[in-house]
């Protein structure tokens, strides 16, 4: 029972505290006799009074702050939308930025594909992948207006891309040597073996023929055009270098597979050679 009686004299202090501080106030604002009690008074009130209103604003603050949360809600989320805005156009500047950085590497490789020798060339920019799943095209902007020719091959930084089809008078159909219908006459290794590249679709390797039993083949030798008379392209131009081989039991030539030097996905710029068989 000696608890509730010291809650209740606990409560009539702080009224009467109350009180005292409403007096306090009262002859502060009056000014004149007493200043020096009434001072002392207020410091005796602040010193009682402060953890009371400490405890008073820590069970305020969160409220308050909730409060000003959902008031400025709406305008929280369109400043983060802004941020989220912003970041993505720095994003994809920094993304143009890495193209452009592509793109001149490729057109100054361009600027020194020794393998042509002195063969004229004819710089083009893609601006277009054939759609098809079935053929294996890009579209230059460079046609018969710039001496482009149907047969005439294209290269890029890294070797042979493919051969013109069709030509317009300012841009050309190129099929890649990926496409099913790409045969490209080869040859590798010293004294030179003759053989045939062949497409078998986007992403897969080229199937190499006519590469008898017996003879010496390594992963990773280049193949490059044969340059045969009546041949489709000139000689010396690198065309893939050999990922697999093997012979079958009882096969009439070795199973080899080869992936093009030419980077096929990266196609922003490409050299037409003028040269015709």
């Amino acid at each position: 029972m000696a608890k509730p009686r010291r809650g209740r004299r606990t409560l009539t202090t702080v009224v009467i505290l109350v009180l005292v501080s409403v007096s306090i106030i009262t002859l502060a604002q009056r000014g004149g006799v007493g200043s020096r009690v009434t001072s002392g008074l207020r410091s005796a009130a602040n010193d009682v009074f402060d953890p009371i209103q400490r405890g008073v604003d820590n069970l305020i603050r969160p409220i308050g702050n909730a409060f000003a949360g959902a008031v400025n809600y709406p305008a929280l989320s369109k400043e983060n939308a802004e941020l989220r805005q912003t970041v993505g156009a720095l994003r994809q500047q920094v993304l143009e930025g890495q193209s452009v950085r592509q793109q001149l590497r490729q057109i100054t490789a361009l600027e020194h594909l020794t393998y042509l020798g002195s063969l004229p060339t004819v710089t083009a920019e893609t601006v277009a992948i054939g759609p098809s799943n079935f053929a294996d095209t890009i579209t230059i902007d460079k046609g018969r207006s710039d001496g482009v020719a149907v047969g005439m091959p294209v290269v890029g930084a890294g070797g042979l891309v493919g051969q013109v089809v069709l030509a317009y008078n300012h841009q050309a159909t190129v099929r890649l040597l990926t496409d099913g219908q790409s045969k490209i006459g080869v040859q590798f290794g010293n004294p030179a073996n003759l053989a045939s590249a062949t497409g078998q679709g986007q992403g897969d390797p080229l199937a190499v023929d006519f590469v008898v039993p017996g003879t010496p083949v390594k992963k990773g030798e280049l193949l490059t055009t044969n340059g045969l008379a009546d041949g489709e392209y000139p000689p010396g131009i690198p065309v893939a270098t050999i990922s697999s081989a093997s012979t079958p039991a009882g096969a009439g030539q070795i199973s080899i597979t080869a992936e093009p030097v030419a980077d096929l996905d990266q196609l922003a710029y490409v050299d037409v050679v003028l040269w015709l068989s």
